[in-house]
């Protein structure tokens, strides 16, 4: 198994432990990058996919580093709705 689909396996799991940092390899891996301007200051992020202009919208998790489990389902539903998972 690839690095790419352990980190998938792991993100589908919704392990409690999931990480912001883990959470943008996997969606550089899925061709997301974060947009940098605009109203995306401070703890608010967006990642937009540049082929298909979808955008993900999550508060980045503080003070913690871990993503709460609604962040995650909200992710997964979004990126299985577009079938990219």
């Amino acid at each position: 198994m690839s690095k790419r689909e352990r980190m998938k396996a792991r993100f589908l799991s919704r392990p409690k432990d999931f990480t912001y940092a883990e959470l943008e390899s996997l969606l550089k891996i899925l061709e997301y990058e974060e947009i940098k301007t605009g109203k995306t200051a401070g703890s608010r992020k967006a990642f937009i996919n540049r082929k298909t202009k979808h955008i993900l919208r999550l508060h980045k998790p503080h003070p913690g580093n871990e993503l709460k489990v609604y962040q995650i389902d909200y992710i997964i539903q979004e990126l299985e709705n577009r079938k990219i998972l």
